[in-house]
């Protein structure tokens, strides 16, 4: 196993070494609440296999189209039945803290406001 995925924080989840609180899992992909949420209801969802980011999603287009596909589900069942926001970071430039493909998936009873302030 390489060094980037043994110290990869999502692939520790995946593999059972640090705890999370699930939300779903099957053979290919796994959600859970993110420990810092930014919203009452905020859930990421991840590959189970080690993808970088979304720059490497071209080669597995079948999980990642899994992730977006259990999205709309998953939120109905956290209670975001009036919708929710989805987004998915990429780069040091798009704010993506941990080199794990992820999707954040954020919602609750008021609108969440602007993604991002305009100048």
């Amino acid at each position: 196993m390489s060094d980037q995925i043994n110290d990869c924080l999502f692939c520790k989840i995946v593999r059972g070494k640090i705890p999370c609180q699930k939300v779903y899992e099957d053979e290919l992909i796994l959600a859970f609440n993110d420990i810092s949420h930014a919203a009452p209801v905020h859930f990421l969802i991840i590959p189970k296999q080690h993808i970088a980011s979304l720059y490497e999603s071209a080669q597995h287009p079948t999980i990642l189209g899994l992730m977006l596909a259990k999205a709309g589900n998953l939120a109905q069942e956290q209670g975001l039945h009036e919708g929710f926001r989805s987004i998915i970071n990429t780069g040091r430039i798009g704010g993506q803290e941990v080199y794990h493909l992820h999707l954040h998936v954020l919602g609750g009873p008021q609108p969440l406001g602007p993604m991002i302030n305009r100048r």
